[in-house]
Order: structure tokens, then C-alpha cells, then sequence
């Protein structure tokens, strides 16, 4: 896809956000599944996976996260997007799956498996083979605050599990001035800004309130809710249940 169809593709999304912050932050339909792509403006590798997220991530029928991760700024790029937050995610996700070693593009379906993130039919496939949410959340604005439920385990699931809140921002293009994109003007989509834990989840339908400021402030394109099984030593587990608050919420 080339930077003029990303460009429109950017304005159709960001429109959509902000038609949708009145209404859509107060009524969450139950997404498909969560990509979370491990991404670095640094990785020569890297733009096809960019194009492909930013495409799924307009569909949106999955709730769509992108990590720009900071261990390949040596290159000669510092990515602009990135954070030690969110490499340490990464990590903690290669613990998860006991790989040897972090990669990029990485695309991570509902927290369950790892594909690269420039295959598009490896990521639709495995959406299609994670076995989908089976925990229903869900978002609503109540005054000044922003409501999450969260429904009850089924027999198959986890009974306990994280309940994050995960900040990105908007769609925004970056010319990259040095490094292996060098010469380049790429989209980058949904980079995430910040990741916070609002509380536990122990298997039953559960109430978990925010300021709605606070999620203003902190996402300025939107906020991701995740309910995320964790194991004993702290590591990611599958991800059970997700919705998303567009920007603006304060409205």
C-alpha cells in the first residue's frame, strides 16, 4: 500500500474516532480477537507489517495495538514511538513462550501464539484458530466516570486475570531521517503510549470504574481495556476478554 492510500486510509479512520466518541465509548461490541504487532521504525523489515495492521486495525472488528520497541534504535533511527515499557512487554512475552530471543515484526494473537506481523494469512489464521474472547467486557460512560463490566468465566476459563488498560495514540505519519528507513515517510497506527492495571479479575462479573480524565489524558487516540490471564511468575497469558474506548471520551 502505498504512503497517499495510508494517508486516506489515516483521514477515514480518524473521522470515524471522532464521529464515534459520544456514542461508541458508551456502547462496546465484543472484537474477534487482539493483535498486538511489535514494531520498530529502525527495522527495515518492519513497513509491510505496519501496512498490514493498519489495515486490520480500520477494520475494526479486532482490537489492534502496536509496541514500538527501542533495542534496534542502535541502528542509526530512535524511534519516536518507542519505550522500554514496551520492550519489556516483549520480553516478558518471549518468556511466555520460551523463545530464545525477540524478533520484529512480531504480531501477538489474544496473547496465545506469535506470528510475523508482515503475513497477513498467518495472523488471520491464527485469530481463526485462538479460540476467540470468552469473557465478555464491556464499556460505558456513567458521568465522570468510564464503566467497565466484565462477565463471568465460562468452565474452560481462567479464573483469575488482570484487567489492563492499555493508552495509544493517534495515526501519525514520521519521516525517518536515518537508519535502515532512511529517506522514508511511513504510518504508523494505534502506537501504544502507556499500560496500566486497573485491577483483578477472579472469575465472576465484576465492575471496575475510571475517571473518565484520566483516560483522556493518557490515550489521546483511544484506550484499550484487556482482560489478561497472568501465570505465577508474572508472565502473559492468553488474553480473554478486550473492548476499546475511542478518543475523544470527555464528551
Amino acid at each position: 500500500m502505498g504512503f497517499r492510500q495510508l494517508v486516506g486510509l489515516a483521514a477515514t479512520t480518524l473521522a470515524t474516532a471522532v464521529f464515534i466518541g459520544q456514542g461508541s465509548a458508551d456502547e462496546s461490541k465484543q472484537p474477534k480477537g487482539v493483535i498486538e504487532l511489535f514494531t520498530s521504525q529502525g527495522c527495515s523489515s518492519c513497513p509491510p507489517a505496519d501496512a498490514v495492521f493498519g489495515e486490520m486495525a480500520d477494520k475494526g472488528d479486532v482490537v489492534a495495538l502496536a509496541y514500538h520497541v527501542n533495542y534496534w534504535d542502535y541502528l542509526g533511527w530512535r524511534d519516536t514511538l518507542a519505550s522500554p515499557e514496551n520492550t519489556a512487554r516483549q520480553n516478558e512475552y518471549m518468556r511466555a513462550f520460551g523463545s530464545g530471543s525477540v524478533y520484529t515484526p512480531q504480531a501477538v494473537i489474544n496473547g496465545r501464539t506469535h506470528v510475523n506481523g508482515s503475513n497477513r494469512l498467518a495472523i488471520e489464521d491464527a485469530l481463526a484458530k485462538s479460540g476467540g474472547l470468552p469473557v465478555g467486557v464491556s464499556v460505558k460512560r456513567a458521568g465522570d466516570s468510564m464503566v467497565i463490566e466484565v462477565g463471568e468465566s465460562s468452565g474452560a476459563t481462567t479464573q483469575k486475570a488482570h484487567v489492563l488498560l492499555v493508552y495509544y495514540g493517534l495515526a501519525t505519519p514520521v519521516a525517518i531521517r536515518d537508519g535502515e528507513n532512511q529517506g522514508r515517510t511511513l504510518y504508523y497506527w494505534n502506537p501504544v503510549t502507556g499500560i496500566q492495571t486497573a485491577g483483578m479479575w477472579h472469575g465472576a462479573v465484576a465492575r471496575f470504574e475510571m475517571p473518565v480524565s484520566e483516560i483522556a489524558k493518557k490515550g489521546t487516540g483511544g484506550c484499550a481495556v484487556l482482560l489478561q490471564a497472568v501465570s505465577r511468575d508474572g508472565a502473559p497469558g492468553p488474553i480473554l476478554g478486550a473492548a476499546t474506548i475511542p478518543h475523544p471520551v470527555n464528551h
